[in-house]
């Protein structure tokens, strides 16, 4: 009976690996086909979803779990994005993700075996299980310019903390995100929004940003914010 269920659950973890293995595979191919420099194609998979479709299947159907983390973010991290581009295809052509009502917090979007908003992945599976990974911030695209741009690949368990890592050296050092007029530190409403994330452990805003710039800012900048871009990322 011991070796049975030993079977058993080898089978089950085979089976397992290979799901989540075809979801990686198959959100790489898709993000590679239809993302091009931070922008997406929304009227080439509008024309022809079934890529997208077939995707959403493949997620629907997985389970993950926090004892394995890297699976479970990066599984959860590609579900946001693709679940931001069904959201805008269903709806599309728009201008915004803020032109559909309840984009964000209304939505439910059938992944990972539950019934999710984006606020819920987000919020809820990702900051609510992690929430020492501001990172998160600069992985998770919104369908705005505004966002951090979104990547042509997946995020894999294997490659997470390097994505993680440069995706947020690229947002501290890109004039998008940081720009410097003078005394004053323009920043990207989402450093604001998201303030609390940032400053864990008594960080300033701009110790956090030093934490990844090239070359670290003064630390006596005044520190605005710049209204965010809404416009839709749209290739």
């Amino acid at each position: 009976m011991k070796n049975f269920s030993l079977l058993i659950l080898l089978i089950s973890s085979f089976s397992f690996a290979q799901e989540t293995s075809k979801f990686f595979d198959a959100s790489d191919s898709f993000f590679k086909q239809y993302v091009s420099n931070g922008r997406v194609k929304y009227a080439e998979i509008k024309q022809n979803p079934n890529d997208l479709y077939e995707l959403l299947s493949i997620a629907k159907s997985i389970k993950v779990s926090t004892k394995d983390p890297n699976v479970y973010k990066a599984f959860w991290i590609n579900s946001y994005n693709i679940a931001v581009i069904s959201g805008i295809i269903k709806e599309f052509p728009v201008k915004s993700p803020m032109d559909i009502e309840g984009f964000f917090n209304v939505q439910k979007h059938s992944l990972g075996q539950k019934s999710v908003t984006l606020d819920d992945i987000e919020k809820i599976l990702l900051l609510g299980n992690y929430p020492d990974e501001s990172r998160f911030h600069f992985v998770l695209v919104c369908a705005a310019i505004g966002c951090p741009p979104i990547i042509d690949e997946a995020y894999r368990p294997e490659t997470l903390e390097k994505q993680l890592q440069q995706q947020t050296v690229n947002a501290m050092n890109s004039s998008e995100f940081v720009k410097i007029q003078k005394d004053i530190l323009l920043l990207s409403e989402l450093m604001n929004w998201y303030q609390k994330d940032f400053t864990i452990g008594g960080l300033s805003l701009i110790d956090y940003i030093n934490k990844y710039r090239k070359t670290p800012l003064p630390t006596n900048l005044k520190i605005e914010f710049y209204n965010y871009n809404w416009e839709l990322n749209a290739l």
